[in-house]
């Protein structure tokens, strides 16, 4: 029951599915109350994967079902609710209209486009509105911009081992566990034979994720992706069994094939939790720990424990610091003025290249492909042919069940693109189909030919990468990490490199 005096509204959005979020500290179950709202605009700003959807929302109403069993005062408001206005503002401004409050108090949000709409928020209704700091994240957004000062290029390797040293992970007498911060050059192994890879840790559907799996599909029949088979986690607890499961079964190999990838295996040995990481179900430390705990019981090496922990401390506090510290002007950056179109088998798979068709299947079945699989088959190809940065990070935003924009666009407009000219990567990551073919045994199934370089039959990987360093040896001539290969470029026979053009112009024909 709600006391006489107006208490805190506080609001948990749909990201934010944590009891320890801050905004539900110093809770008054007397006088307070929780707020949290499903809205159309959610899932329609992008025409979000249908796999995402369904998490999304059936892991909103299995919090919200927690927070009710601990006798929070709670108000949920329903898709589907007659009077629901569809929008974040509408929902809050109607809600206040029905109740007093003396403030309202909700966490940081993850996407500025958020942010912006609890601004327009605060001009419209008289109550306070208090922001709070997100403190799942090990980082807060004044101590990335404190660091980014005192550095003139800012790269994630500096900023992981500030946090390796602040948090005391993987380090002995202030010194990194086994001499070195990073073995990522011992991850890039292929399996020499048949991997033994674990199935995905699968969670049962019940009742709630079943309801809500058949409103996505009547509601939203038009977006990309196949809703079923659905087996992810939509609680804490679930969430915690997949990471346990992590742990045991696919820790100890993950390290040396992280970046392998193999036909008809999306899952390999990755962990699949960064879905609940960014949902709120599960908290970076925790993990972190996990994995730390692994290595010093000798259940796991140091290079997958490390490798795995760089991901969370490294990267994802990485790209959301610079998120914030950039937006949003970063949201605009196009260095190599790209302007072509996503091309149509992004959607549908529908392609000769196999490693796009494996991936691109794979991300429409699962809402999930792997690292390498975005950056170095997806991204890749998106950097080599030139297509715009708002088409590729609408697409990966769409795709993926673990897109939020803080996290997706550094990845896509920094680290696959480059368009941010050098913000986040030291060089772009363009390859030719000699990586995908190291690091992949796709080559053996597709319609091309890895090992020819032009004509017909030649992988576009291959004559694409040549033309892209030839197009834009202006912006990156000079670039000391490719000094090397425009010295190869450079001793290129004449004929060669207009074969090379020839056969891009003939391939991006194509793609219009």
């Amino acid at each position: 029951m709600i006391g006489s005096h107006p208490g805190i509204l506080r609001i948990i959005l749909l990201d934010q599915l944590s009891s320890n979020i801050s905004s539900l500290r110093n809770f008054d179950p007397a006088s307070d109350c929780i707020l949290m709202f499903e809205t159309l605009e959610d899932c329609t700003y992008v025409k979000h994967h249908k796999k995402k959807l369904v998490l999304i929302l059936s892991a909103m109403r299995h919090f919200a079902q927690e927070l009710r069993d601990k006798r929070y005062p709670l108000e949920y408001i329903y898709l589907d609710d007659a009077e629901n206005s569809g929008s974040l503002i509408g929902e809050i401004t109607r809600f206040v209209k029905k109740r007093s409050f003396s403030k309202i108090i909700i966490t940081w949000p993850g996407e500025y486009r958020v942010l912006e709409k609890l601004r327009l928020l605060q001009k419209k209704i008289k109550i306070p509105l208090e922001i709070l700091e997100d403190d799942r994240f090990l980082a807060s957004r004044d101590m990335f911009a404190e660091w980014a000062k005192n550095h003139k290029t800012l790269r994630m390797e500096f900023f992981y081992r500030v946090l390796r040293q602040k948090y005391q992970i993987l380090m002995k007498d202030n010194q990194p566990e086994g001499g070195q911060w990073n073995y990522d050059a011992e991850n890039r192994k292929f399996p020499t034979k048949k991997l033994n890879v674990p199935k995905p840790y699968q969670i049962t559907i019940d009742s709630i994720t079943q309801e809500v799996i058949d409103t996505v599909s009547q509601k939203f029949a038009d977006h990309f992706g196949d809703v079923l088979p659905f087996h992810f986690a939509v609680t804490r607890q679930d969430a915690l069994e997949i990471l346990d499961d992590f742990i045991r079964a696919r820790l100890p190999h993950f390290g040396d094939y992280q970046d392998a990838m193999i036909q008809d295996e999306p899952w390999m040995y990755h962990s699949h939790i960064s879905f609940y990481i960014n949902l709120g179900l599960l908290e970076p430390l925790e993990c972190i720990n996990a994995a730390q705990n692994a290595y010093y019981k000798n259940k796991a090496s140091l290079n997958s424990v490390e490798g795995f922990i760089r991901q969370i401390l490294g990267w994802r506090e990485y790209v959301r610091g610079l998120y914030w510290l950039k937006m949003p002007e970063y949201k605009k950056l196009n260095y190599f003025d790209a302007s072509r179109k996503l091309p149509w088998f992004y959607w549908d798979a529908n392609t000769n290249m196999n490693c796009i068709n494996q991936c691109v299947s794979q991300t429409k079945q699962h809402a999930y492909a792997h690292h390498i699989q975005r950056l170095m088959v997806l991204g890749n190809f998106a950097l080599l042919t030139g297509i715009h940065p708002d088409e590729v990070n609408e697409w990966y935003l769409i795709v993926y069940a673990d897109a939020y924009e803080w996290v997706e666009l550094p990845n896509v407009t920094g680290m696959i693109l480059f368009a941010d000219g050098g913000y986040l990567g030291s060089k772009p990551y363009a390859a030719s189909g000699a990586y995908i073919n190291k690091m992949s045994n796709y080559c053996q199934n597709c319609h091309y030919d890895v090992k020819q370089k032009t004509g017909e039959k030649a992988c576009p990987f291959n004559y694409l990468y040549w033309n892209f360093l030839e197009e834009h040896k202006d912006r990156l001539q000079k670039n000391p990490r490719l000094k090397m290969i425009y010295s190869t470029l450079e001793r290129m026979d004449k004929n060669k490199k207009n074969e090379i053009r020839s056969d891009s112009k003939n391939f991006l024909s194509t793609l219009e």
